[in-house]
């Protein structure tokens, strides 16, 4: 089989579309063809070979409300098409211009399969003038892939197509969260650096809809002596430290993936304070699960997270906003510690059922073979 990914971006870019993008163009490609069209982030049309696969990039001539557009693109994806001749195409969507395109060069004999990893939410002012092509991709689809049922359920867009869509969670790599060589050191260094106070620790990118801000108003309401970790960087970095006074509050940048590993592994708590349907599934909360580090979390109406970890079950969550909550569930988990290894040893369990990649990969193949099969 002739597998082609089309996805906004592709690795080393890192993001959990484009994870989960590479994850399935490596999976697939041991037994199929498989190539991907992305952009570059660079003005500069390129093919390289990433692992064995074939990425060709697009150069980015300019970027309107997070969308790259290119002059390039309708010319290098017919060609690609053409040459290429998939026997599938599976479209990472949200990725409106690429639909664009996509949709006026389609060959009828070729499947298509959309990935549906979340709505467009914020650009709610250019969405009047998207919103055509998504149907229209809606409708040429074969098969849609939502990443929860909760999603599904909760995404206006799919109501009239949820006879196509299946379930695909998306899932980590197992081997990058399991304990390494030297990782012990490392985890008892962490808690050192920090005099062995219980970390509560926050990864991701800093921006409005991670929920920061209510994390560190959370933050002044948390009654246990503890620290905040908060790793990663992103537009709202200097803002938010800006907006912090507290001294337990630390802003350590981006981290390595041993790194992170290790932080999970030497925290008590992982801070997942998103609250939009903008975080769709919430890889991190999976990973914070393997490593058995229960969440706080928001309930948020119509996203995967409050599937991915359940309330009393593989983590607390509280009203969405609801900062004095928040902070008494941390409290909590930082003095309950029975309810924490309850609640670590669940989620790891879950994890290990539904979360590991060779389960993304089961499903993503009924997927494809539900397209060939029209049903």
């Amino acid at each position: 089989m002739k597998i082609m990914h089309i996805s906004k971006y592709y690795y080393p870019y890192i993001g959990g579309i484009e994870n989960t993008c590479k994850y399935l163009a490596d999976s697939f490609a041991q037994s199929n063809e498989v190539v991907v069209i992305c952009f570059n982030e660079g003005r500069d049309n390129l093919i390289e070979i990433v692992d064995g696969v074939k990425v060709y990039r697009v150069g980015t001539w300019i970027e309107i409300a997070r969308q790259a557009l290119s002059f390039a693109y309708f010319s290098i994806l017919k060609k690609v098409i053409k040459d290429f001749e998939p026997d599938i195409i599976h479209f990472h969507w949200a990725n409106p211009f690429p639909a664009a395109v996509l949709l006026s060069i389609l060959p009828k004999n070729v499947k298509l399969v959309v990935h549906w990893h979340m709505d467009i939410v914020k650009q709610k002012k250019i969405y009047p003038f998207i919103k055509p092509f998504e149907t229209a991709l809606l409708k040429r689809a074969d098969r849609i892939m939502v990443t929860s049922p909760n999603y599904r359920d909760g995404s206006k867009p799919l109501q009239s197509f949820k006879d196509k869509v299946d379930i695909v969670q998306s899932a980590i790599e197992e081997e990058l969260f399991k304990r390494q060589d030297g990782d012990d050191k490392n985890i008892k260094r962490i808690r050192a650096k920090y005099d062995y106070k219980p970390i509560i620790f926050f990864v991701g990118r800093h921006i409005q809809y991670k929920g920061l801000f209510h994390l560190l108003e959370a933050e002044k309401h948390v009654r246990s002596e503890c620290v905040f970790v908060i790793a990663g960087k992103g537009p709202l970095t200097k803002e938010l430290m800006a907006s912090c006074s507290s001294d337990r509050v630390k802003f350590i940048g981006k981290i390595s993936n041993d790194d992170l590993r290790c932080y999970l592994y030497a925290s008590r708590v992982l801070a997942f304070p998103s609250i939009t349907k903008n975080e769709a599934f919430g890889l991190s909360l999976v990973q914070g699960m393997y490593c058995k580090l229960p969440a706080v979390t928001f309930t948020i109406e119509g996203s995967g997270v409050n599937w991915v970890s359940i309330n009393k079950k593989t983590c607390l969550e509280v009203a969405n906003g609801d900062v004095k909550a928040y902070a008494q569930a941390i409290d909590q988990l930082v003095s309950d510690d029975a309810l924490h290894h309850e609640l670590g040893e669940a989620g790891y369990e879950r994890v290990k059922k539904l979360f590991v990649l060779p389960k993304e990969i089961e499903a993503c193949k009924e997927c494809y073979e539900k397209a060939f099969c029209n049903l």
